[in-house]
């Protein structure tokens, strides 16, 4: 068949399969040489750009990316972190949290509630007793205590699949692995949680000071600890916020009482 009975549409095929054959031989896109001009049929097999005339106007193809993560909002925090953390964690982004594993349980437990998916590796002092307490949902949770030297593959294959992924310091990782984890993450729309110190993360959490309440007089449980949270890094959180939070979330501070004054000791003098 001539190339001028070909119909509109079978035109912009045959130009489009022209043009994927001239860049695959040539590696580089070709310019299009004016319109009008037809190449005969004999010289459709030589590693030159097939232009026909009057073809229509063909959109160009999208490039293929990982996840578009301004496409998916940012992840949840539990309302008293607002304040330091308006818009939540964002996917993609790497965050550190130091000093607390009460608050990192607290974090997962608000996303788990949410309906994430969520995985901690090389964190081995977070058990699924503690998790469960916390209000994590252990079915929406995998724990990796001790990943060993497979470490930057355990947690470059969660973050393919797992919404927020928690890095302790069992899990033995060059600064080389840090940076590609946090460049999977970023592609693959997943929140990174750092437990260690992290190159590069996006927002760090730091415990500053705290207080244990609940014992008194040497007996009775530990029922809430009032810290102070720093919160550092990068871009929008590049300007250093604290927040002064009770843990569990939620939770109630406990007063402490007034301890009388008591005399010193017979016997004994005050100094200092």
């Amino acid at each position: 068949m001539a190339v001028g009975t070909l119909s509109r549409e079978d035109r912009a095929v045959l130009a489009r399969a022209a043009l994927a054959r001239a860049e695959q031989r040539t590696g580089a896109r070709s310019v299009l040489p004016p319109e009008g001009r037809e190449v005969p049929p004999e010289a459709s097999d030589a590693p030159a750009l097939v232009v026909l005339p009057h073809l229509p106007e063909v959109p160009a193809e999208q490039p293929t990316t990982g996840i578009i993560t301004s496409e998916r909002p940012p992840m949840a925090v539990p309302p008293p972190l607002a304040p330091i953390l308006p818009e939540g964690l964002r996917r993609g982004g790497t965050t550190v949290v130091t000093g607390s594993t009460s608050l990192v349980l607290a974090v997962l437990a608000h996303a788990c509630a949410g309906g994430a998916w969520a995985a901690v590796v090389g964190q081995p002092t977070i058990g699924l007793l503690a998790a469960a307490q916390a209000g994590v949902s252990l079915d929406r949770l995998a724990v990796v205590p001790r990943p060993g030297l497979e470490a930057p593959t355990v947690v470059a294959a969660l973050l393919d699949g797992v919404d927020v992924v928690v890095v302790g310091p069992e899990a033995a990782l060059t600064d080389t692995d840090r940076r590609k984890l946090s460049a999977r993450a970023r592609d693959r729309g997943s929140v990174l949680l750092s437990t260690v110190d992290w190159p590069g993360a996006g927002v760090v959490l730091t415990v500053e000071s705290g207080r244990w309440t609940g014992i008194d007089a040497g007996e009775g449980r530990l029922r809430t600890h009032e810290i102070r949270l720093l919160r550092t890094g990068r871009g929008s959180a590049a300007v250093p916020r604290t927040l002064d939070l009770t843990l569990p979330i939620g939770s109630v501070p406990v007063p402490v009482p007034a301890q009388p004054a008591q005399a010193p000791a017979a016997g004994l003098r005050l100094v200092g």
